[in-house]
């Protein structure tokens, strides 16, 4: 939920005179799912509406893209309102990419993939190719007017169980200490 690690991404890069581009960006959760917002680089408060967080978005001249917009706690169908829809995410397994594929057809939205990772060897899964010149202002503008192509990989299996565990391990010690805090009277 902020643009730092993009930030300091930019920064690294021009340090090691790098021909990377990274295009500074945050995936935002709002009070209705998560939005991914690209080309920011101030951070833009997390769960406010989603048509407010849109809006606060484009003010800024973002591109405003609907990541996973089928998987529990996503946009679901509210996706028409951005610029873009997620069509592969690496960790969609269960027809929530079919589906986000169906909805950007049938609304003519651009599309992008991604690898929504969260750990280093899944980085790369999913990705989008962008018909565009190699600097920022070229990359959004491509992805608005839909020059992308998704594609990449599901996750492999034992990488999953690997994210799904660790998921659960933190939710389980969430929990407990949700727990311990009630029964102690202590604020959370």
């Amino acid at each position: 939920n902020t643009v730092e690690g993009g930030l300091r991404a930019i920064q690294r890069v021009r340090e090691m005179n790098l021909s990377l581009i990274v295009i500074p960006g945050m995936e935002i959760s709002t009070s209705d799912g998560h939005l991914i917002v690209l080309g920011i680089r101030e951070d833009i408060q997390p769960e406010l509406a989603l048509s407010e967080t849109i809006m606060i978005a484009r003010q800024k001249g973002a591109v405003v893209i609907a990541p996973h917009p089928f998987k529990k706690n996503s946009i679901g169908y509210a996706a028409k309102d951005a610029d873009a829809i997620e069509t592969f995410n690496s960790r969609c397994l269960f027809g929530e990419n079919e589906k986000a594929k169906e909805l950007a057809l049938s609304l003519m939205k651009p599309e992008v993939g991604g690898s929504d990772s969260h750990l280093l060897a899944t980085i790369g899964l999913g990705f989008t190719e962008i018909d565009c010149h190699r600097i920022e202002s070229s990359v959004l503008e491509s992805i608005r007017k839909g020059k992308t192509k998704s594609g990449g990989q599901i996750i492999p299996p034992n990488i999953m169980m690997v994210h799904a565990v660790r998921g659960l391990a933190r939710r389980m010690r969430r929990r407990a200490r949700e727990l311990h805090s009630k029964i102690f009277h202590i604020e959370a």
